[in-house]
Formats: structure tokens, sequence, C-alpha cells
């Protein structure tokens, strides 16, 4: 299965689009190549071995603009480096960490990584493949992520941060977060003295067929409307934690056998010290992209994040993208200026949710909160639930313990 594909959702986008020439409003790293779509790539041979797994996919231009994404306070991995040095973390069970690689092949010929046995390609990272890979310890299949270091470390994405630099920080947010919504960072292999740094997450296999419910191309609402609500419950988590996310779409919302949406790739994400998540470009795929993205200005985050929900949900319901134009120009153009266009026979409660989530002003575009309150998203189900996560569970009971010694102090006075 390809990680995350839109064939997880049930349909697929056949229509391929021609690289184009940088418009006026430019991204800024390894995602937004001039290209309107993220086109599958070939699978390589499945016996490819893993010296062979980094991508350079940056042009000059975008490294250039790369800098541009950096949290103009504090970078993210300041804040995370100081999260972690401070236990300020949201994970019962912290991740574990190997400093050890041992290459060798199982009875079978099968090449290994430590316990793991290597089975097939099934996907491509940022700056890598995404190989499955079977424990010989507890027999479970696990989804692999491997990096050169020394070649990500010579690629250069801004004048002061390499490639390595990104792996790095989506390693520390990864190392944050623990939510049923989210794709969990099993393990890091990096061993000083090998070339190859590895994540270790857990393989989300399962995938939507579709098999003609809803309209052409799209999912059918009460499926539509099971996947939001986890989209939902994972964004809300990571924004009250002061991450943006920063490429919500299909391809990295997997699906479980039994349903259940995880977000996955955090390679872009950034991370704020406080509610300020003022961002200058985005970096994200240029059909989910805001329209105050396209207008190279400052924008907020959390509100890209939620238009990008909004997209995802469009796609969910009727098979295709709201704003999408013959080149990256156009779709930028139609993404800011078209009316959004929506069937008149679509339920009146769902074109609500999608005009509240689409709204181009994003001082009125609907919250995640509402999101989570509104009569279509609720269903026969009742809102979202909220997550007590680990740091907040935490929280609580220190606050529990503080209130209940100043009670035993006073009354023992």
């Amino acid at each position: 299965m390809e990680m995350g594909c839109c064939g997880c959702f049930g349909f697929s986008f056949a229509k391929k689009h021609k690289k184009e020439l940088r418009p006026r409003v430019e991204g800024g790293n390894h995602v937004l190549q001039g290209l309107l779509l993220n086109e599958e790539r070939e699978e390589d041979e499945e016996e490819e071995d893993e010296d062979n797994l980094y991508c350079d996919y940056m042009t000059d231009n975008e490294k250039g603009d790369h800098e541009e994404f950096i949290n103009p306070s504090k970078s993210s991995q300041e804040i995370l480096i100081f999260r972690t040095e401070n236990g300020l973390i949201c994970r019962e069970f912290p991740v574990m960490e190997t400093y050890k690689v041992i290459k060798s092949e199982d009875d079978n010929g099968n090449k290994m990584v430590n316990e793991y046995v290597r089975e097939r390609k099934i996907g491509s990272g940022s700056y890598g493949k995404v190989v499955l890979y079977r424990s010989q310890v507890d027999g479970k299949h696990y989804a692999i992520k491997a990096f050169h270091k020394s070649h990500l470390s010579k690629l250069r994405v801004a004048p002061s941060e390499t490639a390595m630099t990104d792996v790095f920080r989506e390693v520390l947010i990864m190392k944050m977060l623990d939510h049923p919504n989210i794709v969990n960072l099993i393990e890091v292999i990096d061993d000083p003295n090998m070339d190859h740094f590895y994540m270790v997450l857990e393989y989300v296999e399962g995938k939507w067929v579709f098999e003609g419910a809803g309209p052409p191309g799209g999912l059918g609402e009460d499926v539509a409307r099971r996947y939001l609500r986890d989209i939902v419950s994972g964004l809300m988590y990571l924004h009250s934690h002061n991450i943006v996310h920063g490429d919500i779409k299909p391809d990295n919302l997997l699906v479980t056998a039994t349903g259940t949406v995880k977000i996955g790739d955090f390679s872009v994400s950034q991370v704020f010290e406080d509610e300020s998540d003022m961002l200058r470009r985005s970096p994200g795929t240029p059909v989910f992209t805001a329209p105050e993205c396209c207008l190279g200005k400052s924008y907020h985050g959390k509100l890209a994040d939620t238009w990008a929900v909004g997209v995802t949900l469009y796609c969910m319901i009727l098979g295709q993208y709201p704003f999408l134009g013959d080149t990256l120009q156009d779709t930028y153009d139609k993404i800011v200026n078209d009316t959004l266009y929506l069937p008149e026979d679509m339920n009146p409660l769902l074109k609500d949710l999608i005009e509240g989530l689409l709204c181009k002003d994003p001082t009125q575009r609907m919250t995640l909160g509402k999101v989570a309150l509104h009569s279509w998203v609720m269903g026969d189900v009742g809102p979202i639930p909220q997550y007590l996560c680990w740091c907040k569970q935490n929280k609580l009971q220190k606050e529990e313990y503080t209130g209940s010694r100043n009670d035993n102090i006073t009354n023992t006075n």
C-alpha cells in the first residue's frame, strides 16, 4: 500500500500537470516543486538497498526561500530542545532511542536492520523512502524511514540549515506527541559510527476501498464525517501544543484497517512558544494552500491548517479539488479569487460547514473548536470528544495535589 495515498480515501486523480515556472507566489521547500499535485513516483525494485533511500528534491531557489518558514522569534528546534530538556513532552513512555545499527540477513536472505526484517517499499518521504519491516521481537510490522546523514547534512535548505535539520525537527516533534489520531514514532536508530538514520513508525496498513457509496469519486457523508472527526481531533491536539502541521492533505492522512484516520508526515511542521503562530510563506501543497498564504503575506499557521481541512473534506465529499488551475499560478489565482462551487442539492448542513472552513477571509473562517460542535460533524454521535492528553493529565494531577496539600495545611492550622 502507498503510505497515505489518495487511494486510502477511495479516489484518485489521474490528471497530470506539467511543471511550470515559479509564479509570483513562491513556495519555499521540497514539497512545492512547481507541481500542482504530488505525482506518484514509480516504485523501485523490491530489493532496493537502503543505501539509495535519500532523494534530493529541492531546487536552488527553494533552498533560498526555505529560511522564511522559520519562526522569526525562536526556531522550532530551539523550542523543541527546550521542551525535551525540561521534560515538557506529551508521552507517558518516551520514544526508544537506539545508538547501534546492525545490518544482517534472516534465514531467508531478507535484509535486516537490527531486529527488523525488510519486506518491501511502501512509499516515499521528503528526503527518503518508506520501507515496510517486520520485527523479529514482537512480530509486528513497522514503517521505517531511512536517511543518509552525510548527504542530508550537505543538502543546504537555508543559509544556516541543511536537510538534516528538517529531519531532526520532524523527529523532535514526533517525540513530543501521543494521540490516537497521529502516527506514532516508536524508535529512533542513530548510530554515531554509521551514516544511516532511521525513524521506526507504527505501520498503518488499512485503506478505504471505494465501492460506489456517495457522489461519484467521493466517499459519502457517513465515511467523510467519521474521517473528519478523527482529523479534527488530531489537529486540535497539535494546535493545543502550539504545533502547526503545515501540510494537511489526503496524502498525509492514513487510514487503519478499523477506519481510524491518523495524521502523518511532520516534515514541514513548525512549533511555537505560545499562541503566536505567525508564519510568512506556506510550505504546504499548492492545492491545499489557504488564500492568505498565496498572497505572500504573514499568516496564522493554525488557520491555514484549518483551510486545508476544508479542502480535504471537499475532496472526500466530491472527489475533486475546489480550486485547481492548469498552472501553479492559475491555481493560486483561483484559490484567492474564484467563488467556491458546491452542488445545489448538497446537504445544507454540510454546505454550511464547507463554506465555513473554506472562508477566504481567515478572520471569519470557522475554527476547529466550532467544527467539533457543528451539527453535521456531530451527526448522531455528538461533539468530538476532548482528548485528555498525558501532559494535561499531569497538570491536573499536580493541581489536585497542590489543592489537597493546601487544604490539609489550612485544616491543620
